[in-house]
């Protein structure tokens, strides 16, 4: 098979993997626990807060280790809804929001919280302007995500930190999908809160993290004995958390290389020869991940692309809503008719991704043009 999904899940790095062995067959010890078994297991996940930090030019004890992107998302914003609320009740997100995101704040709507859902522009980018129009005195946080999952389209997180800062509001971002991709520096974006996944950069599913600036203190989601700083109950998930760690360490090695921005973009334009005008680019044409491509191609089915494409992996859009036919909400919030016969596919490359993988899905595609 041809794996063109990288948006949706990575593989585990080999480098991971090792990286977690050892707490996985030696040193298997509670990282709570004061004896040798115990402390080395508390050396292991501190190293990787270490090297988590260290990507996000953040403060090691900025780091909080959670099960994944949904629970950071989670902790952040129902965190500060709850400890922020004699100041206020209203919250700032937009329509393109992951659902880790959306549902979270659908849930405060229900207990009486206001959240306003800014909209987007054709590129499928929150103008900063709408956000300061959107803040009020009852304001407590804004949340707009880094960049897309499905178009890949990055938004202007500085402008829109510094408004939040004039204003007197916390700003969270979630970074899912840009950690590992394209820098990412907490004290440059002018964020309060981050969120990261390390699924979606090579590390295992079910781990994450969730920066919090220092002198920021939310209620934590998950109650129970004093761990992580008390910020996060629960005994570290170690093995994973020395796999999200070397993952993090080894995407900064990957950063200032322009391969896959390269190689995205030399696939694009075989596929625009073929197509023409009958090929759409979704998202901003260069404000976007280096990896992605979310493209319509008119008048073709779901299943003629299927079938065409036979064994290669790639998205109806977002993993996170396969299954629907119907028109991305992404879509619709920038503004896209569903009237016209199309069909919309994401394309997400990846470090294992190879020039004659590529080559062989244009040659497929060939057949439809």
């Amino acid at each position: 098979m041809i794996y063109l999904d990288y948006n949706a899940t990575t593989p585990i790095d080999s480098s991971v993997a090792e990286a977690m062995l050892p707490y996985i067959y030696q040193h298997f010890g509670n990282p709570s626990s004061g004896h040798e078994f115990g402390v080395k297991a508390k050396v292991g996940v501190e190293k990787a807060r270490g090297q988590i930090a260290d990507l996000l030019g953040a403060a090691q004890d900025e780091l909080v280790f959670t099960s994944g992107g949904s629970e950071s998302n989670n902790t952040a914003i129902k965190g500060v809804a709850h400890s922020f609320k004699d100041k206020g009740t209203h919250i700032v997100t937009s329509q393109i929001e992951h659902p880790a995101v959306t549902n979270p704040c659908k849930f405060l709507e229900s207990i009486g919280y206001t959240v306003t859902y800014l909209p987007v522009d054709g590129f499928g980018i929150v103008d900063p302007l709408d956000v300061e129009r959107a803040i009020t005195p009852r304001t407590i946080l804004v949340s707009i995500m880094h960049a897309n999952n499905e178009t890949g389209s990055i938004q202007p997180s500085s402008e829109i930190s510094k408004i939040c800062r004039k204003k007197g509001v916390l700003f969270h971002t979630d970074a899912a999908q840009s950690v590992g991709k394209i820098p990412v520096r907490v004290h440059e974006l002018g964020v309060d809160l981050l969120t990261v996944a390390g699924h979606k950069l090579y590390a295992p599913k079910g781990i994450g993290a969730l920066y919090i600036r220092n002198g920021l203190s939310i209620e934590p989601l998950i109650h129970g004995a004093g761990h992580e700083r008390g910020r996060r109950a629960g005994t570290e998930n170690v093995a994973f958390a020395a796999g999200l760690g070397q993952a993090c360490e080894i995407a900064g090695q990957y950063l200032g290389s322009s391969k896959m921005q390269q190689l995205t973009n030399d696939f694009y334009e075989k596929l625009a020869v073929l197509f023409g005008a009958r090929l759409r680019l979704n998202g901003h044409p260069f404000l976007r991940l280096p990896n992605t491509l979310f493209l319509s191609f008119l008048g073709l089915s779901v299943q003629d692309i299927q079938k065409t494409l036979g064994d290669v992996a790639f998205s109806m859009g977002s993993a996170c809503h396969a299954g629907s036919t119907a028109l991305s909400p992404v879509l619709k919030a920038m503004g896209v008719s569903g009237s016209e016969p199309m069909t919309t596919i994401r394309f997400s490359l990846g470090r294992h991704t190879t020039v004659k993988e590529l080559d062989l899905v244009v040659e497929r595609l060939a057949k439809l043009s």
